[in-house]
C-alpha cells in the first residue's frame, strides 16, 4: 500500500458527490453549498439532515485520516527511523488505531441516524477538507488540524446535537450524540497529549502546528455561528474541550475568533 495518498484518490461509490476545499469555499460553489444535489433549495427543516450528512462523511474521512496516520509514518527507533523527524512513537499509532475503531462505529451510527432523520447518502455534497488536513506531511500538524481542530469541532457539534435531541424529545438522537461525544473527547485528548509529547523538545514545531490549527479553526467558525453567545447555532462546549486537553485560554481564542467573524458579517459594507 502506498503512503501519503491524495484526497482525490479516496474510494467512494457512485452515491457520493465530492467537492474539494477550494471548490467548497469559492463563490462559484456557494449555490452548491446551499442547495441539494438536485438543485432544489434547502429549507429550515432540512438543515439538521444536512448537518447529519456532513457528520457522516466527516466520520468516514476521520476513519481514513487516522488510518493513514497509522500507516504513513515510521515508528521511532525501529529500523533506523530514530533519525527521521517524522517518525512517531508506536503508542501514538496504537491510539490512532483505536480511533479508527471508534470512527468505524461512528460511521455505522451516523448511517442509522441518517435513516432515522430521512437523510439519503449523497443528497448533499461531501467536502474533503477533513482528509486534506489529515494529509499533512508532518504528523504533528495532523494531530493539530484533525484531532484538535476538527475533532474539537465535533465536540461542539455533537454536544449541540445532543441538546437538540433533548429539546425535540428525540431519545434516539440524544443517546447517539451523547455516545459519540464521549469518543470525540477521547480523540481530542489523544491529539492534545501527543502533540505536546512529540514536540516537547521542539517548541518551534509545536508553535507552527498550533498556528495550523488556528487556520483550520478559522475555516470552520461558520462566519461566527460557532461560539458561546446564546444565539450561536453551534455552541462551544467549553467543559468538554477542557476535559480533552484544551486550556481555557485556547477556548477563549476560538470564541473571540467567532465574535470577530460575526462582527464582520454584521458590519455593513
Amino acid at each position: 500500500m502506498r503512503r501519503h495518498i491524495d484526497p482525490s484518490e479516496l474510494a467512494r461509490d457512485d452515491r457520493f458527490n465530492r467537492v474539494s476545499t477550494e471548490m467548497r469555499f469559492s463563490d462559484q460553489r456557494q449555490v452548491e453549498q446551499n442547495n441539494r444535489i438536485d438543485g432544489s433549495a434547502i429549507d429550515v427543516h432540512d438543515r439538521a439532515r444536512r448537518l447529519m450528512h456532513g457528520i457522516f462523511v466527516g466520520e468516514i474521512q476521520a476513519l481514513e485520516g487516522a488510518g493513514r496516520t497509522c500507516f504513513d509514518f515510521p515508528v521511532a527507533g525501529e529500523n533506523g527511523a530514530g533519525a527521521d523527524p517524522m517518525a512517531v512513537p508506536f503508542a501514538l499509532k496504537l491510539d490512532m488505531a483505536r480511533q479508527c475503531w471508534d470512527e468505524a462505529r461512528h460511521c455505522e451510527i451516523s448511517v442509522k441516524l441518517g435513516d432515522h432523520m430521512g437523510m439519503d447518502i449523497g443528497e448533499f455534497f461531501e467536502s474533503t477538507t477533513l482528509f486534506e488536513a489529515a494529509c499533512h506531511a508532518d504528523p504533528v500538524f495532523r494531530l493539530a488540524g484533525v484531532n484538535r481542530a476538527l475533532e474539537g469541532l465535533a465536540i461542539d457539534v455533537f454536544n449541540s446535537m445532543k441538546e437538540f435531541g433533548a429539546a425535540m424529545t428525540d431519545p434516539v438522537l440524544e443517546f447517539c450524540e451523547d455516545w459519540m461525544l464521549a469518543d470525540e473527547v477521547t480523540h481530542v485528548k489523544m491529539g492534545s497529549t501527543w502533540l505536546r509529547e512529540v514536540t516537547k523538545t521542539d517548541k518551534e514545531r509545536q508553535a507552527r502546528a498550533l498556528e495550523f490549527q488556528k487556520v483550520v479553526d478559522g475555516l470552520f467558525n461558520f462566519r461566527g455561528q460557532r461560539g458561546e453567545d446564546a444565539d450561536s447555532s453551534i455552541r462551544l462546549a467549553r467543559k468538554f474541550r477542557e476535559m480533552a486537553g484544551f486550556t481555557s485560554s485556547e477556548v477563549d481564542v476560538i470564541a473571540e475568533m467567532s465574535r470577530q467573524s460575526r462582527a464582520e458579517v454584521l458590519t455593513p459594507v
